[in-house]
């Protein structure tokens, strides 16, 4: 397969986790093809025979109105090789279900015959209908680990296993394995600087964002761009509604709010959309609901983002 072909001026949503992906498929419903993900791949992990890549497979199932109701994972998927493997007296930490293994599976059979990770990615996303983009930041891989009890994790380890033990595990470190060496791809970047808005999920800033930006070009490339851009915070009434978010924003020393939000993205951004009411010096923020509970307020809240984005382009940004 030929690299995939981008549209003249994209939507580009940077996704991590549930939220992430539930945005992007909000973002759908106003940019249809015009939308481009870039997808964390620091989760990404080699188990059961095959490669996983859970946020882009999160994306491209929520694109694809085929996202289990559990929130990940296939809809009606089954689990016959975990409850066999299970049988056989295997370890079976990392559950799959049996369509989501066997994306996995040809996903490492198409890497080793020498595909491009971007190309397996869009082969993925045309398989199950979506009209929109799914890219990783890089083709080479970028790892995300976690150094808590003194000893470094790899990612799903430290997700799955150590932080549903007790007592709960302090985030001591976060690195980005593979990084320093990996190369923003053409897609990526040409995506980045023909935008006409980019747009920031409610992710994780630490482990669902910060992977992306930790691929050299990518962060040089927003700084670049002419697209506004906007972040939509992932905190409801100041709370985490999934996952170890206010664990990492400790580590990273801010707070758990809307400032502490922008901190981390470190002069990035343009504009903010959050449920707090609060002022930010050098940043246009407009206060709206961001809860996504449904696919009026997905869209709801994609439609606020984009229009922030709309205010940012045509006028003075920082009266916008």
């Amino acid at each position: 397969m030929s690299a995939p072909q981008l549209p003249d001026a994209p939507v580009v949503v940077l996704a991590g986790g549930t939220g992430g992906a539930k945005l992007a498929r909000g973002v759908l419903d106003h940019a249809g093809a015009d939308l481009v993900v870039i997808a964390n791949t620091g989760d990404d992990t080699e188990i059961h025979g095959g490669l996983v890549s859970p946020d882009p497979d999160l994306c491209t199932f929520w694109l694809a109105d085929r996202i289990d109701e559990r929130g990940w994972g296939l809809e009606d998927d089954t689990f016959a090789v975990m409850d066999a493997l299970r049988a056989l007296g295997e370890d079976v930490w990392f559950n799959l279900g049996d369509r989501d293994l066997a994306l996995c599976i040809r996903r490492a059979r198409r890497l080793a015959e020498g595909a491009r990770l971007t190309e397996v990615l869009a082969e993925n996303a045309a398989a199950y209908g979506v009209p929109a983009l799914v890219l990783p930041p890089s083709d080479s891989p970028v790892r995300t680990q976690v150094r808590t009890d003194d000893r470094w994790w790899d990612f799903q380890e430290f997700m799955i296993r150590r932080l549903r033990e007790t007592p709960a595990p302090v985030v001591q470190d976060v690195a980005f394995r593979g990084a320093e060496d990996a190369v923003a791809t053409p897609e990526v970047l040409q995506a980045i600087r023909t935008a006409r808005a980019v747009v920031v999920g409610p992710s994780n800033p630490v482990i669902s964002i910060s992977p992306i930006l930790a691929v050299p070009g990518v962060r040089e490339a927003l700084r670049d761009t002419a697209a506004p851009i906007v972040a939509v915070a992932p905190l409801v009434d100041g709370q985490v509604l999934k996952g170890p978010t206010e664990s990492f924003l400790r580590w990273a020393g801010v707070a758990m709010d809307a400032r502490g939000v922008a901190r981390i993205y470190d002069g990035l951004l343009d504009g903010l959309l959050t449920d707090e009411t609060v002022e930010i010096p050098g940043l246009a923020v407009r206060t709206a609901n961001v809860l996504m509970g449904d696919a009026a307020t997905r869209a709801s809240v994609a439609a606020e983002a984009l229009d922030l984005c709309a205010a940012l382009s045509s006028t003075d940004r920082s009266a916008a």
